[in-house]
């Protein structure tokens, strides 16, 4: 199979092996691994075994989705109390409801085979064409853990004048078309639940009033 003991379009195998061996919780133990689909992303079915309160061993299967881990980062000014966004057509939220699928969100991408920081920096300067200089780790965080196995690393960095190296908009032959939207931060925050629907911006936007640079002094 495709991804399991044949390369998939990406080169890659043992996709089938992920999950199997894992023991740092003694009360969950992994018996098997079904790939079921090797795309650009890894669906899997896990079965495995988890101790309850009573001592007893229940078999459970799990569904997982791997697309990787990504990372993303708020751009913000202080002094003019701004932030620096992006909107483009996400059509997995277009498809569930959203009125046209144009997200408002911060600048983000996978890690691929990057570190995150190389990674954020990368997408930072692609999407917003501003050039990422001391940047602060926020926190990393499960967004989905149901079922995505993805880990989001979480940043935050100063942009002004100084910083801005192009126009932005994304890769034009990967098929990128970003908009970079510049709020105020107030704004920004009076459009959480309506205009800005993005999770990881959302909580971006609140680690910045509660504990970041527009935090309360």
């Amino acid at each position: 199979m495709l991804g399991a003991d044949e390369p998939d379009h990406r080169g890659r195998t043992g996709l089938h092996l992920t999950g199997l061996g894992l023991d740092r919780n003694p009360r969950v133990v992994i018996d098997g691994v079904e790939l079921l689909a090797a795309g650009w992303h890894v669906l899997r079915r896990t079965s495995f075994r988890e101790q309850d309160a009573a001592g007893m061993w229940i078999p459970k299967v799990a569904e997982t989705y791997d697309r990787g881990n990504g990372a993303t980062i708020l751009l913000y000014d202080p002094d003019r109390r701004t932030v620096l966004l992006t909107r483009q057509f996400r059509y997995p939220v277009y498809v569930n409801d959203h009125p046209d699928g144009m997200l408002l969100e911060t600048a983000a991408g996978l890690l691929d085979a990057d570190d995150p920081e190389t990674a954020i920096r990368r997408e930072a300067i692609e999407e917003t064409g501003h050039e990422v200089l001391e940047l602060e780790h926020v926190f990393d965080l499960y967004m989905s853990p149901g079922s995505v196995t993805e880990r989001i690393h979480f940043y935050a960095a100063r942009y002004d004048a100084s910083t801005r190296l192009h126009a932005g908009g994304g890769l034009v032959d990967e098929g990128e078309h970003i908009d970079v939207v510049e709020l105020s931060f107030d704004d920004a925050l009076g459009q959480i639940g309506s205009g800005i629907v993005d999770a990881k911006t959302i909580l971006l936007l609140q680690w910045a009033t509660l504990r970041g640079p527009f935090a309360p002094a």
